[in-house]
């Protein structure tokens, strides 16, 4: 089975030019799978079956592999078993029972209102890194920025007069997303006090947001200052940097934004991956429906 995967991923790279990181993401992806079916004592193609491929995907969401890891791998078992059903290496192919709505769209962790607003009072202001990370929580939250877009904000992207700010997302596509007072006037004090106590002249550059040693804080230390301050808000939940876009994007729908100007705010150039926040918005509904109405199911009758 290794070598059809040796065959396949030489095929892709002579036929379609993909990058040595693609091609690598692909032979884990089928890699992983055929080490479960070894596993499971499949030793030949032909006795991989949809119920094995199904139990497959059942096992990953178990462990927690999340949505887009989980289309991902469904991407890369796709590629492949067609490439062997092409070339006649299996008579029937497997993925054909294998529906993708059958892979479980997980729903992205959100924290409530109430939530958010307790992590975002954690931070103690009164310290040049305190105020950073207040700064920090504070447009992650008002801005629903991607963490790469985050630690890439430069001095010159900052238009708090017109109470914006210039972001480059994915594929280098700029956009011009709202930010809030609180989250102005937070930056501004951390540009004012704290941050030309952390600049380097030498390596500072333009960068918004620096660490401790003066250069550009970094996607870990992000990840940093959320789990601590998660940790001393007490909240126990799941709750890492994109919580923070999902928690804006539903909040923003919970309060009659329109889905347009939500998916403009994010940059998603599909609104089909901005529709994703409905579902959660029903949720919050429904909740509120269970919590509040006279025979809701959590009602006392």
């Amino acid at each position: 089975m290794l070598s059809f995967l040796k065959e396949y991923l030489s095929l892709l790279k002579l036929e379609k030019n993909l990058s040595d990181n693609t091609l690598q993401s692909y032979g884990n992806d089928i890699t992983k799978f055929l080490n479960y079916i070894s596993g499971e004592g499949v030793r030949d193609l032909s006795e991989i079956t949809a119920h094995i491929i199904s139990g497959y995907f059942s096992i990953q969401r178990k462990i927690g592999i999340g949505s887009t890891t989980s289309a991902r791998y469904l991407s890369s078992l796709n590629g492949f078993f067609s490439f062997l059903s092409d070339n006649k290496y299996i008579i029937n192919n497997p993925m054909d029972k294998i529906p993708s709505s059958k892979i479980a769209r997980n729903l992205p962790p959100v924290l409530s209102f109430n939530e958010m607003e307790n992590i975002l009072s954690m931070p103690v202001p009164d310290n040049k890194l305190g105020l950073r990370d207040k700064a920090v929580l504070e447009i992650l939250y008002s801005c629903g920025l991607r963490v790469s877009e985050l630690i890439n904000l430069k001095n010159s992207d900052l238009f708090f007069k017109e109470e914006v700010i210039r972001v480059l997302g994915k594929g280098d596509k700029e956009r011009i997303v709202p930010i809030g007072s609180s989250a102005i006037n937070w930056i501004s004090e951390y540009m004012r006090s704290s941050r030309p106590l952390l600049e380097k002249k030498t390596k500072s550059g333009n960068n918004v947001f620096l660490n401790n040693r003066g250069t550009k804080l970094s996607r870990m230390g992000v990840w940093k200052i959320v789990n601590r301050y998660v940790e001393e808000a007490g909240i126990t939940k799941e709750v890492h940097p994109h919580t923070f876009r999902h928690s804006f994007a539903t909040h923003l729908l919970e309060g009659g934004a329109d889905l347009r100007a939500v998916q403009e705010m994010l940059g998603h150039s599909d609104i089909s991956t901005t529709q994703i926040y409905t579902h959660i918005d029903r949720e919050y509904i429904k909740q509120v429906h269970r919590d509040f109405h006279p025979r809701g199911a959590n009602a006392k009758h």
